[in-house]
């Protein structure tokens, strides 16, 4: 037998765990192929960004307690859809969604987007004071774009490339802006200036909430199967680490502390074993 083969055989036991954590098996889910005909070009910035699976999984869960913190974005969530009882299979379908409109056929690209924009435009309700919500709103939109692109690149800066160069963040941002306009997003930041200041302008709709905090802890202690413990624990803890100060004080978290540095320690190392993982066939396990 030769001297690799138990190396190639815990490098292929890991693609397929993780690959089975971002897709639904029991539905014939498979990874997302990445396609020469994508909107976007190999090694492109939002290509890069989306890959990084650690990166996207800290991201994630940083994105969205901040969107949880925007009273619409919130009531849709807890209006219409199972997030309570079904957790993993909200945060894997976002997943997807992302691999598709990253990596897949533009075709398939464009009818990942249209079937959120269906289900947006059924969605809506009001308010526990009374106003008003749908969930086809622009700057409702715009705020859980923008609050996901700078989770998600906030991310593979902190795991993958913590000098990016300036330029190739803009592009991030030109790039993404793709998905976020055919969503109805407006405004739409192309840029980190545009980003930093279209964050500030819609924190002013942010409130802090009993449902929030709710969801933030769901959000935390949620174990999807076949994750270790440990490095559920350690991923929750970098995501609350990285979350902006007036962001834990609105959903009542802790910043870590004792456990800040091996929980970063931690999921770097986890991060660097995937990439070895994954460094041949799909960039990326949905």
């Amino acid at each position: 037998m030769p001297r690799f083969q138990p190396t190639e055989t815990v490098r292929l036991a890991i693609v397929e765990q993780v690959r089975a954590l971002f897709n639904d098996q029991t539905r014939g889910e498979k990874p997302v192929p990445p396609s020469d005909d994508a909107w976007f070009e190999k090694d492109s910035p939002i290509r890069l960004v989306h890959a990084d699976i650690i990166g996207m999984m800290v991201g994630g869960i940083r994105g969205l307690m901040l969107q949880m913190l925007h009273p619409e974005a919130l009531q849709g969530v807890l209006d219409h859809s199972d997030f309570r009882n079904d957790m993993h299979g909200r945060l894997r379908r976002t997943a997807r969604f992302i691999a598709v409109t990253t990596f897949g056929h533009r075709d398939d690209a464009q009818k990942a987007v249209d079937r959120v924009n269906r289900i947006h435009a059924a969605v809506g309700g009001t308010l526990p004071d009374g106003t008003p919500y749908t969930a086809s709103d622009p700057e409702t939109i715009a705020w859980v774009h923008v609050a996901e692109a700078r989770s998600f690149l906030a991310g593979y800066m902190r795991y993958v490339a913590p000098n990016w160069p300036r330029e190739s963040q803009d592009e991030y941002y030109r790039q993404f802006a793709l998905i976020a306009r055919k969503l109805g997003a407006d405004p739409v930041p192309e840029t980190v200036a545009e980003s930093d200041a279209i964050y500030r302008d819609l924190r002013r709709d942010l409130r802090t909430s009993a449902a929030a905090k709710d969801v933030a802890r769901l959000v935390l202690s949620q174990r999807p199967k076949g994750t270790p413990v440990a490095l559920q624990r350690m991923i929750g803890a970098e995501a609350v680490s990285m979350l902006p100060d007036y962001a834990r004080t609105m959903l009542d978290l802790d910043k870590p502390r004792l456990s800040a540095l091996p929980a970063r320690l931690g999921t770097k190392a986890a991060a660097q074993t995937l990439r070895w993982a994954f460094r041949q066939g799909y960039r990326t396990p949905a």
